[in-house]
């Protein structure tokens, strides 16, 4: 089976003056990232499954999975 790999693109654009903000914007680029990934996929994978899993249902040909 031959896979393919794609990507979604997700921005968060944020109030430079929240004291949470400022907190975020401390730490580096990298934890930043994977900090909001985390939040995002804790958030939307649990959503989008039921549509993936119905998406899947009785497909032959292509299979739509979440990769960590």
């Amino acid at each position: 089976m031959k896979t393919i790999y794609h990507s979604l693109r997700f921005a968060t654009d944020l109030d430079e003056n929240n004291e949470t903000v400022k907190g975020l914007l401390a730490l580096p680029n990298e934890d930043q990232v994977k900090l909001l990934e985390g939040m995002l996929k804790a958030l939307l994978v649990p959503t989008i499954m039921p549509a993936i899993d119905e998406l899947n249902a009785g497909n032959s040909y292509a299979t739509l999975r979440f990769v960590k």
